[in-house]
């Protein structure tokens, strides 16, 4: 009987045979796991994975010791030839968080004495270059999409008290699910972020206006939707659970396009806007960088090139070279 070929999300041991990669995997998300990796980030990394195992075993490489230098740049020519099932080419992110996967693995096998050196340790890794995000809601824009919902209605009520804490406080959808209410001092007007990416917790403030929506929410809302036993969420669904991330991006989603403001996106729109804004109100980016819980101040930073328009309307407004012509124009030089 063949043996079957695992699932992203099934637990690769059922099937592998030991000494093949497959065997590995499961140790490898074992010792990731002491590492306190998040979740989402092995299950993501573990689809990865097996995405290159059936590739190697496609080509009839089934064991650690026969991949090859040679043979991992040609896993990342194919990488780069691949297409989306929209028809798009595999971006160079998508391709660099492919290899950095594989690379992970074979530094643990290595690591482990499973193999004599790391056959991915020298790759050459394709170049990312820091992405602008492509749309940042002007504050008008924002007080758009937040009075989209009917507060009148207990889910209408929780989905305006998520936005407001998405827009005040600019937390990632994760953090938002994880959100439970002895995270939530609304006296001091702060939120315990417990474990966030990278596992880091921190503590960040929240806007009177938000509070006054969750504190609205906690009161008429929720006690509609909780369900015995309470795990102590702040969101709930309609039948008491917490929410799924996939949901939430899906709701915030919703209520941007029910908006009108002709521009796509979702939680992390809002985190955008929340960081470009506070800039081009005057923020030191270092207390936007404890807000959005980046570890380097360089990704903070991205957001100061954003926030650069409102730089450029004061010197188009304000410079005044404007008013002093002093290169001729064709048309001047014809006369």
């Amino acid at each position: 009987m063949a043996r079957k070929k695992p699932r992203p999300g099934v637990t690769p041991s059922l099937y592998a045979n030991p000494g093949t990669l497959l065997f590995y995997v499961d140790p490898y998300n074992a010792w990731r796991k002491m590492k306190a990796q998040s979740e989402h980030t092995l299950k993501r990394d573990t689809s990865t994975l097996v995405r290159f195992i059936r590739f190697c075993e496609e080509r009839g490489v089934n064991s650690p010791q026969e991949v090859t230098r040679a043979f991992l740049e040609r896993y990342q020519k194919v990488l780069s030839r691949q297409t989306t099932s929209m028809g798009k080419e595999l971006s160079v992110r998508a391709q660099l968080s492919y290899i950095l996967s594989v690379r992970g693995f074979f530094r643990f096998l290595s690591k482990e004495r499973i193999l004599p050196f790391n056959p991915a340790a020298d790759l050459d890794l394709p170049r990312v270059g820091k992405r602008l995000p492509r749309h940042v809601l002007t504050s008008e824009e924002a007080e758009q999409v937040l009075c989209q919902m009917d507060v009148t209605d207990p889910i209408g009520l929780r989905d305006r008290a998520i936005l407001e804490v998405l827009y005040s406080t600019g937390i990632r959808r994760l953090e938002v699910v994880k959100l439970k209410l002895i995270d939530v001092d609304l006296d001091g007007r702060t939120v315990f972020i417990f474990e966030g990416k990278g596992k880091k917790d921190r503590m960040i403030p929240i806007g009177e206006r938000a509070v006054l929506w969750v504190r609205k929410y906690l009161a008429e809302a929720r006690p509609r939707l909780a369900r015995e036993p309470d795990e102590g969420f702040v969101f709930l669904t309609n039948v008491g659970e917490f929410l799924a991330a996939n949901y939430l991006t899906e709701l915030v989603q919703k209520y941007v396009g029910k908006s009108g403001i002709g521009k796509p996106g979702s939680c992390h729109l809002f985190r955008h806007t929340m960081a470009t804004l506070m800039l081009e109100g005057g923020a030191d980016v270092r207390y936007v960088q404890a807000m959005l819980g980046h570890s380097q101040l360089s990704t903070t930073e991205i957001y100061t090139h954003v926030s650069i328009r409102k730089l450029k309307e004061v010197h188009d407004r304000t410079h005044p070279a404007k008013n002093h012509r002093t290169v001729p124009l064709p048309h001047d030089e014809e006369k």
